[in-house]
């Protein structure tokens, strides 16, 4: 079934909730409402596939541990929900080592920058910057998201960076989907990181937003080589928007 997403872009009583769960987080709903949904993933309750975080990974990829002016402006709460899947995905094997935690939120207006990339043994900030979000996916502020090819819109939930290439943006790189029917065919729908002239704070303030991509994050060109550099081949990517369906199903989040 093809699976789409909208919520709610009147974020507040999320924040209460999600500010409330720094380093235990639960399963919660929030508000908003999903327009198409999938099932939720199979192996959502899946016995672990490695052994448990090791003491030193899991205090890397605990929320309370990270101090607020590492943090660069990104909301604690999103930021917690994404070392939360971080932490699974090593723990279920999905994730090896990663270097790096890319996190997008997609709640936040194009016009703002809305992506940290992290380095997560030293929680160095190591870029804040904007994105686009995929064309079908809204103006300024984007309310829909999809794993459906040709969809145009951009996906949530938890990747992991694949091999940079040479393709028609120039220097690119692929992204693999982690979370089943949500963004499992980022592949196949050629959903990568690339630089675009559209990503900038000029076209933002003349047009009131950025240009928008077919679905991908893209970035300035003239970070767009070092970024890459310093994320590819097995860092994460957590892209982030308080979609109920998705939080309650995401096999990383529960």
């Amino acid at each position: 079934m093809p699976t789409h997403f909208r919520g709610d872009t009147r974020l507040t009583a999320l924040r209460l909730v999600l500010t409330t769960a720094l380093v235990a987080l639960p399963s919660f709903a929030v508000s908003g409402r999903a327009l198409e949904t999938s099932a939720a993933p199979a192996g959502r309750h899946a016995v672990v596939k490695s052994a448990k975080l090791t003491s030193s990974a899991r205090s890397t990829l605990n929320g309370s541990a990270w101090a607020q002016p590492v943090r660069g402006g990104t909301d604690m709460a999103v930021l917690s929900l994404a070392l939360e899947a971080a932490a699974h995905a090593v723990e279920r094997g999905d994730a090896t080592n990663p270097r790096t935690l890319t996190v997008i939120d997609f709640s936040k207006p194009s016009t703002e920058k809305r992506l940290w990339v992290y380095d997560l043994q030293s929680r160095e900030l190591l870029f804040h910057e904007h994105v686009a979000h995929g064309r079908g996916s809204g103006a300024n502020l984007p309310t829909l998201f999809s794993n459906v090819p040709d969809s145009n819109t951009s996906s949530l939930g938890l990747f992991r960076t694949g091999e940079a290439y040479i393709g028609k943006h120039g220097l690119s790189l692929r992204l693999d989907g982690l979370e089943r029917g949500i963004n499992d065919r980022a592949r196949e729908r050629a959903i990568v990181i690339h630089g675009a002239e559209y990503v900038n704070a000029a076209t933002a303030k003349a047009q009131g937003r950025l240009g928008r991509s077919l679905g991908c994050p893209a970035v300035r060109p003239e970070i767009v080589a070092s970024l890459i550099n310093a994320v590819k081949e097995g860092g994460l990517v957590f892209a982030y928007y308080p979609e109920p369906t998705w939080l309650e199903a995401s096999a990383y989040l529960n």
